[in-house]
């Protein structure tokens, strides 16, 4: 028997547009000889629709959307995801569903038993937990069902229950030989993420000599990126079947052999799967909101040639204007290496000098500031003047504005608020330092995109004479370790002496963590790339003092 599983890259909310790509692909995998086809978690609401899970209206668009996709399928069974009502006192109203449609009728329902509550996932404050899958049969062919979490109970201590293998059991009590185990998920990017579900799927197929079925929602939803990559394995683990990533996607496997379409490397590189990954976040976040172009600052620094190179990949070079804004303390050869790059991206390229604005507003100020010597006041006025024209020009043509700072400068506080963090999306601030290095040798990988000058410098904010980067913050490569820890593996102060470095400087990082919070909940919606981002997956008071 042929399966298809299909990623689609579903708009929260736009149930006609999700339903009409379930439908077409549906009729394609149908009319290339296939008796199953396999959608991804919530597909026809789009994942995750957060609290407007809450609105009756909502709920009913998708009752109705539903109802009429179930009549326009094809004479094969079709499994999606889609939100169900429990009615069940007390407990959530609502179940997260795995369907299967068949001939105009849902005939087979799995609710998800294991609800995410921890990161970026708010699961329990929408959805009751199901009760145990049944086995779905089709053709003669038994499967067990889980929703994306469900399998992943050794991963999370908290979990009770392990519903992947309670369906294995239930087969085994009932007689019932699985030919597979099918995983509906719409499970977001993150850096070495596809290791750790690979090895989950392996770890399952090899335990119960059973193969494996995952389909995985794509494309950018705010601050996640999902990246697809549905597979197929064997009953020996082994992949045989793969979805390329970041984008939609049909495979096809067929049971009799276990083999099927091979879309895409099994195991791309990581620096690939993450400028990928970024790319798919601007792409969609600007065009699910309504923009078609974008603007940012060229500052002639490598975080913000990073972005435009991402913002050219994303949207087309006609799309992206790059702004340059030299101040009296902007070296010659940044202006140079900013338009340089807009050459080499074949992107629009605007210089604005501040200098005259920079004057006029320290003159407004000289009689408040009076012989107070120059100090960051100064230096954040330049980053503010920045913000507001850029802000004038996102207003003016229509454009979004992206910001450019990387994510050791979010989290120490090495920004502007009003200034440099002014925009609607910032591409780069879940981006440690040294990885804007590495993504920028990727960009570079064939031909010079970004000019070598630009990455061969230090950084330096250019704010006041002879600045550099390295006088306010430890070396890049130190904070970037002492952050990994800090935030994406909750290491306190003293478990990160103790791997070597020096407590002076740790205790600095985490207090400019700690005093900068306000910022950060301040600032735009950020792409998410790493296993612990600033945004709605850490969430920790602004007004706290706690020093550990």
């Amino acid at each position: 028997m042929k399966i298809s599983l299909v990623q689609i890259n579903p708009v929260i909310g736009d149930f006609a547009g999700n339903c009409e790509k379930i439908r077409a692909y549906a009729e394609k995998a149908w009319k290339e000889g296939s008796r199953l086809v396999i959608f991804p978690e919530l597909a026809v609401s789009g994942y995750p629709p957060q609290d407007l899970l809450e609105r009756p209206s909502f709920l009913r668009a998708n009752d109705s959307a539903m109802a009429r996709l179930i009549k326009e399928l094809p004479p094969i069974d079709v499994m999606f995801g889609s939100v169900e009502h429990c009615d069940t006192r007390p407990g959530k109203p609502l179940y997260n569903s795995a369907v299967v449609a068949r001939n105009g009728k849902i005939i087979f329902k799995a609710r998800k038993q294991l609800l995410p509550s921890y990161d970026v996932f708010d699961e329990t404050r929408y959805f009751e937990p199901g009760p145990p899958s049944q086995i779905y049969e089709v053709e003669g062919h038994y499967f067990g069902v889980t929703v994306c979490e469900d399998v992943w109970h050794d991963e999370v201590p908290e979990y009770d229950i392990a519903p992947a293998e309670e369906v294995h059991q239930l087969a085994v009590k009932e007689g019932k030989k699985l030919t597979g185990l099918i995983n509906i998920s719409a499970s977001p990017f993150q850096r070495y993420k596809e290791d750790v579900r690979r090895s989950i799927f392996t770890r399952y197929c090899r335990q119960h000599v059973t193969p494996f079925l995952y389909c995985n929602q794509v494309g950018g939803q705010d601050s996640l990126i999902f990246d697809g990559r549905s597979l197929v394995m064997n009953a020996d683990g082994k992949v045989v079947a793969q979805a390329i990533g970041f984008e939609e996607d049909m495979i096809t496997v067929d049971t009799g052999d276990w083999c099927g379409d091979l879309h895409a490397p099994i195991d791309p590189p990581v620096i690939e799967t993450i400028y990928r990954g970024l790319i798919t976040g601007v792409r969609d976040y600007v065009h699910k909101c309504g923009f078609s172009s974008v603007v940012l600052g060229l500052s002639g620094g490598i975080d913000s040639a990073l972005t435009a190179a991402v913002a050219v990949d994303a949207l087309g070079a006609k799309n992206v204007l790059g702004v340059a804004m030299p101040s009296p303390y902007s070296s010659k050869k940044s202006v140079e290496d900013a338009e340089q790059l807009a050459n080499n991206l074949r992107c629009r390229f605007e210089i604005l000098p501040i200098g005259e604005l920079f004057g006029l507003f320290r003159t407004s100020l000289a009689p408040l500031f009076g012989d107070l010597p120059e100090d960051l006041a100064e230096q954040n006025l330049q980053a503010r003047i920045r913000g507001n024209l850029l802000m004038a020009l996102s207003n003016k043509f229509g454009h979004l504005l992206l910001t450019t700072g990387n994510k050791s400068e979010m989290a120490v506080g090495y920004c502007t608020l009003y200034g440099d963090m002014s925009g609607g999306l910032a591409v780069i601030s879940d981006v440690p330092k040294q990885l804007v290095y590495e993504l920028s040798y990727y960009v570079n990988r064939e031909q010079v995109i970004i000019p070598e000058r630009i990455i061969e410098k230090p950084p330096s904010a250019e704010l006041k004479p002879g600045q550099l980067d390295q006088d306010d913050l430890p070396p890049y490569e130190v904070l970037d370790m002492i952050l990994e820890m800090y935030l994406e593996k909750g290491m306190g102060i003293e478990e990160i002496t103790q791997k070597g470095f020096a407590v002076t400087v740790v205790e600095d990082v985490v207090r400019r963590i700690r005093i900068n919070e306000y910022k950060r909940k301040q600032a735009p919606m950020g792409l998410k790339v790493t296993s612990k981002a600033f945004g709605c997956g850490r969430r920790y008071p602004n007004t706290q003092n706690y020093r550990g």
